[in-house]
């Protein structure tokens, strides 16, 4: 076929095809395995053969735009860098590599004594239906896992060796253009003119972003990732998120921003109608990362979310079945998904006050996702910056020489420096707060004011018996409100709030319909 990769070697393909023949044989494993079936899966770059307790995965004589593994010692050199790499993400994983030999007699062997032929790597095997992309299309990803994920990734990304920003930033042009030549050679997927706009308003981004991602660089916030973070390249190993398969084969293209790197998830979790799931991710990254300076950083996320999903459209069409229409169908999801998330919108800020036990929390969570762009907004929550500020974990409690007056309107200021930093980047931001006080709520109207952004004002009301029946239901939540709390503050005086008040005091759901209403 026309758009198949092609390899250097002649006999390249005959001897790959001897290789995988050979895989597919449960006579190749253990007696042990008896007749039992191997199964095998492919990419565009590679061949994994399930046997047993174990994986092997051959690189296919393959030769990309991004990536060469088109002679024998490319291969080998590709398999000991997977190795290298991904030890450092799943050591529990990733085992060895292996050589195929052809024996004195001519026979192929999996770990002979003669010439090797071909080489793979060899992985402990796990349940391949416990991996993301399985557990989303099953309706799986529940916010315990999703928790879990976020701050997995941003523990990974704290990990993470920290490389010079400049070849990386200088590479992602290159990005650009590599996949408009791929979706140049695919003109009944992709339109010459919709192809064109993609890479114009890309190039543009990347002309706006340039001096953010230098000086993110210079923070130190260019590091060696997992550079492939797609769903289906995390499994879930004893009810813990574990990011495998990580890019050996250009450390330039497995770098870039941490934000870069996370962004290949969301993108994912995106296009597979997982929005919520996202945005929590998002949440949960940024509460466990603790970046003050991602709130500037977010201005690239769209970008690095589009160029994302572009890349996934090259490499979805240029494998070798491009021709199946759920491929050709699957590319161009990504490709239109590249393009809707370069489009422009405009932030806006909310805030949502209300006494404690009136559902301000469940209110931001759920309304987040919806609001542009994608994958929703920041939530900032005075009760998880508290505890921040006093390096605490979200479930761990204060003393109440914490909640003083001096302390609290701190806090606010934090959060409303935070808010109005992220929407003047472009990106919509929720504040989660009491604000019982006149001049709490006047300030963060004023940031928005200030940076030109659209602000909302939610204030959430329900009686007494409501709320003190919510705060007693409440487990491993980040607020300290408790029932004599909740007492005490009947007796504030929150004077005259001009935010629109919503009766919370039904389910949640009416609630967040109410607040839409109220919004628009």
């Amino acid at each position: 076929m026309a758009n198949r990769p092609p390899s250097t070697g002649p006999q390249s393909g005959d001897i790959q095809k001897a290789v995988f023949e050979l895989l597919r044989n449960p006579a190749t494993y253990s007696a042990s395995l008896g007749n039992r079936e191997i199964r095998c899966y492919q990419t565009h770059a590679a061949v994994v053969f399930l046997a047993g307790d174990r994986a092997l995965k051959v690189k296919r004589a393959v030769r990309y735009p991004f990536l060469d593994y088109s002679t024998l010692n490319k291969r080998k050199a590709a398999c000991e860098a997977e190795l290298k790499v991904n030890r450092k993400f799943a050591p529990q994983l990733y085992r060895r590599i292996v050589p195929i030999t052809r024996e004195a007699d001519g026979a192929l062997a999996l770990d002979g004594d003669g010439e090797p032929i071909e080489w793979a790597v060899e992985m402990t095997r796990f349940d391949e239906e416990r991996t993301l992309d399985h557990l989303a299309e099953r309706g799986e990803l529940d916010d315990t896992l999703v928790g879990k994920l976020a701050v997995a990734v941003a523990a990974m990304h704290e990990r993470a060796e920290r490389v010079d920003a400049l070849p990386w930033i200088a590479a992602l042009e290159q990005f650009v253009h590599n996949n408009t030549s791929v979706f140049q050679k695919h003109g009944e997927l992709f339109p010459a003119q919709t192809v064109s706009d993609l890479e114009r308003q890309s190039m543009s981004a990347l002309a706006r972003l340039q001096p953010l991602l230098v000086e993110r660089g210079r923070q130190g916030l260019v590091r060696r990732g997992h550079g492939d973070l797609h769903l289906g390249n995390i499994a879930v190993l004893n009810g813990e998120p574990v990011a495998f398969d990580a890019l050996e084969f250009d450390p330039v293209i497995a770098s870039g921003d941490p934000l870069y790197d996370l962004a290949f998830l969301l993108m994912d979790l995106v296009e597979t109608g997982h929005t919520r799931a996202a945005n929590r991710v998002l949440n949960g990254y940024f509460v466990a990362a603790r970046r003050p300076a991602d709130c500037d950083g977010i201005a690239a996320l769209p970008f690095f979310m589009s160029l994302r999903a572009a890349i996934r459209a090259m490499a979805t069409a240029s494998r070798h079945d491009i021709t199946k229409n759920d491929v050709a169908l699957s590319a161009k999801r990504y490709f239109d998904l590249a393009l809707d998330l370069l489009r422009p919108v405009k932030p806006t800020i909310v805030g949502i006050g209300g006494l404690s036990g009136t559902g301000k929390s469940l209110l931001a969570q759920s309304l987040a996702p919806s609001l542009a762009p994608a994958p929703g907004a920041l939530v900032f929550r005075t009760d998880v910056e508290r505890k921040s500020f006093y390096d605490l974990a979200e479930d761990q409690h204060l003393p109440s020489e914490a909640y003083r007056p001096e302390i609290t309107e701190r806090i606010y200021r934090i959060l409303t420096d935070k808010a109005a930093r992220v929407a003047k980047a472009g990106h919509a931001a929720i504040i989660d707060a009491v604000f019982a006080r006149p001049e709490e709520r006047a300030a963060i109207e004023t940031a928005a004011a200030g940076i030109k952004v659209a602000f909302r004002g939610v204030f959430l009301v329900a009686d007494l018996k409501t709320r003190l029946e919510r705060v007693g239901v409440r487990e491993r939540d980040a607020s300290d409100a408790n029932a004599d709390v909740v007492i005490k503050q009947e007796e504030l005086s929150i004077g005259s709030v001009s935010w629109a008040h919503i009766d919370a005091s039904g389910s949640p759901a009416q609630t967040l319909d109410k607040a839409r209403a109220a919004m628009q």
